[in-house]
C-alpha cells in the first residue's frame, strides 16, 4: 500500500507492507521505521482519511547502551533531541506517564512509560542527542 502523507507542509512517500502485523513496517521516503499503533480505529467513513501512526523506531539506526539494558530500562524509540525531562530518580510512575519528550523529524514525541515502577535512574538530560535503542531511563519495581 501507498500514501502520500503531509506532515507540517512537508509530504512524505510512505509504503505499507502489511497493515495487519505489529509492528506494521512502514518504509518512508525509503527509511523503513517500526510504527506502533496505539488504539485500534474503526475503518474511517468514505471520504474521510485514516489516522496516521508515529514512527516508534528505526531499524537503520545506531544502537546505543543496549548492551546492558534490561527489561527495567525504558529506551529511545527513535534518533532525537530531548527537549524536555518530565521525571526524576524517585518519582513513581504508572503505565502510560509521560517520561519525557523527544523531537524527532521536527515532531515532538512524547515517551511514556509501559509498565508502574519507579524511576531509579535518569541517563538523559534536556538538549541531549540519543540515538535509537539509547537506554533514557532505568526503573525499579
Amino acid at each position: 500500500m501507498n500514501f502520500k502523507v503531509k506532515v507540517s507542509n512537508q509530504t512524505f512517500n510512505v509504503q505499507i507492507e502489511n497493515i495487519k502485523s505489529r509492528p506494521i513496517l512502514a518504509t518512508v521516503d525509503g527509511e523503513v521505521f517500526e510504527v506502533q499503533v496505539e488504539a485500534e480505529a474503526a475503518a474511517p467513513a468514505a471520504g474521510q482519511s485514516a489516522p496516521i501512526a508515529a514512527p516508534i523506531a528505526s531499524p537503520s539506526a545506531p544502537a546505543a547502551s543496549t548492551a546492558t539494558a534490561g527489561a527495567n530500562s525504558v529506551k529511545a524509540p527513535i534518533p532525537g533531541v530531548i527537549t524536555a525531562v518530565k521525571v526524576k530518580v524517585g518519582d513513581s510512575v504508572a503505565p502510560g506517564d509521560e517520561l519525557c519528550n523527544l523531537e524527532a523529524m521536527k515532531m515532538n514525541n512524547a515517551i511514556r512509560s509501559t509498565k508502574k515502577g519507579t524511576i531509579s535512574a535518569v541517563l538523559i538530560n534536556q538538549g541531549d542527542h540519543v540515538a535509537h535503542g539509547q537506554v533514557l531511563f532505568e526503573m525499579a519495581g
